[in-house]
């Protein structure tokens, strides 16, 4: 497709062979006309020669001010707007040239050509066929013959284009008017039937492309700019369609559709931001509780409720909330299973709740898409880490405390359990050799779980007791049972000490 800006700059290039045409038109006709409009003509020529338009526009403004019937200084503007990509301008220019100069056949060819790429088939057609009955040189009966021509394939390709459409022949319809934009580069008409049919296809990239540049080349093009907004809110893109129904209520204010749709999306947006601001305070359950009151605000856009649930999936997770959390970003993952973030944050939630197999598929899966993501493989390799750890020993488990238990409720859970499995409980020799082991780990346990530094090694998957794990670190074990202790007693290290009495 041909671009707007491209087509500006193949005019700029041929301004120099313009100029040269128009000093041959020109000659001769000087006579009578007051010097400062030679003058102002003369300085835009040569602005405008040396590509700098904005001064040259000035000048050639002067001139059209000075001698109003100067049908050359409107030309010359006309050129001008034309280098700027102002096509819409230099048109009433073009048409003041062939008003005070009808045998001025070069303005009346390229007002033709100006009138096709805006879309107006039946008044392009008008001045090729005026330029063909004229005098016009060789190259300009070539020009117009051709144009003449195509003209008349866009006129039966727009409806055919307005047939399929009618027909609810949405891709063909699109294919068809294709061809008459690549021609109608202008056509705002064509450019909004295509958009709808890119919208009822789904293709909504598209349709907002389109749309785009509808809304440029119609100045007060509301309706582009509701269908923008419209769109950018089905897509789950807030922002974006707060942005554009503000443009079409700059344009008119009392729209009744971008008013009622504004105030959609300013409640949604706020809701959404105030949302983010106590995520980053960790106000995880307030977070969850406005995200939820988002998706009660918008109900009937899927992407509005998976972005909430998503967020709740992650509040939910910061928030130490496992269980919960593992349901929402299970609702998610339904959804759309190649969601990393949410792979991550549920990975992170079965982690807490100890399920270190299912923590280690999601990481798994979520690298697949995202395969340099360095979370993503610590995360992986802490899961794996703590699997492995789980398949041998877990201080935790051992004294039947919760991963985020406090020193004190350690330490009553090892008294307790020390007590009950203290070997001297036991007299059968199976069972006192039982409770000797169990007795040991309990002081392990308790050994690392009250030591910072060793609780953290533990927490990271290593296990400080675990001679392997340490690779050459030195800490006190337990070896030879529970008179093998050299030296330590379980009952009597830490900051307590008590004895046990048995009969």
């Amino acid at each position: 497709m041909v671009s707007i800006d491209h087509v500006a700059h193949k005019i700029l290039a041929y301004i120099p062979y313009v100029l040269v045409l128009i000093d041959m038109r020109y000659d001769g006709v000087k006579c009578g006309r007051d010097g400062s409009v030679d003058n102002h003509m003369e300085m835009g020529k040569k602005l405008l020669a040396a590509g700098q338009l904005a001064d040259a526009l000035s000048h050639f403004h002067a001139a059209v001010d000075g001698d109003p019937n100067n049908y050359m200084a409107y030309y010359r503007r006309a050129t001008v707007f034309l280098a700027m990509g102002k096509s819409k301008s230099a048109l009433p220019d073009l048409s003041r040239v062939v008003e005070l100069k009808p045998d001025f056949t070069s303005a009346q060819l390229q007002r033709g050509n100006l009138l096709l790429k805006h879309g107006r088939l039946d008044e392009a057609e008008s001045d090729f066929k005026k330029v063909l009955n004229s005098n016009p040189s060789d190259k300009e009966e070539r020009e117009a013959r051709t144009q003449l021509t195509k003209s008349d394939e866009i006129q039966r390709l727009v409806a055919l284009a307005r047939s399929s459409f009618s027909s609810k022949d949405y891709v063909t319809a699109a294919a068809q008017l294709d061809t008459v934009i690549e021609t109608c580069i202008w056509d705002v008409t064509s450019r909004e039937m295509r958009a709808e049919s890119f919208i009822q296809m789904g293709e909504m990239g598209k349709a907002i492309s389109d749309l785009k540049v509808a809304s440029k080349l119609k100045s007060d093009n509301t309706q582009a700019f509701y269908k923008l907004s419209t769109i950018y809110y089905n897509l789950g893109d807030h922002e974006m369609s707060l942005n554009e129904v503000r443009e079409c209520l700059k344009l008119d204010p009392d729209h009744k559709q971008c008013y009622s749709h504004y105030k959609q999306v300013k409640k949604l947006n706020k809701q959404i931001q105030s949302a983010e601001e106590l995520i980053q305070e960790q106000r995880y359950e307030d977070a969850v509780s406005k995200y939820e009151a988002v998706i009660k605000t918008e109900p009937n856009v899927p992407h509005f409720t998976l972005l909430a649930k998503e967020r709740i999936c992650h509040a939910l997770t910061q928030g130490q909330q496992a269980s919960r959390a593992v349901s929402v970003c299970s609702e998610v993952l339904a959804s759309n299973p190649a969601n990393v973030d949410v792979l991550k944050d549920r990975a992170e939630a079965y982690i807490q709740d100890e399920q270190y197999e299912e923590a280690i598929k999601d990481y798994e899966a979520a690298a697949k898409h995202s395969e340099n993501d360095r979370q993503i493989k610590e995360g992986l390799e802490r899961a794996q880490r703590l699997l492995k750890q789980s398949q041998k020993k877990d201080y935790y488990k051992i004294l039947g405390v919760k991963r985020t238990a406090q020193k004190k409720e350690i330490i009553k859970a090892y008294r307790k359990l020390a007590q009950q499995w203290h070997p001297d409980n036991f007299q059968d020799p199976e069972e006192k050799k039982k409770a000797e082991k169990k007795f040991i780990d309990i002081a392990q346990a308790k050994e690392v779980l009250t030591d910072p530094e060793m609780r953290t090694k533990f927490d990271h998957g290593e296990d400080p007791m675990d001679p392997e794990s340490q690779q050459g670190h030195h800490h006190q074990h337990f070896h030879g049972g529970f008179h093998g202790f050299q030296g330590f007693n379980p009952f009597g290290s830490g900051p307590f000490n008590f004895k046990f009495n048995f009969n």
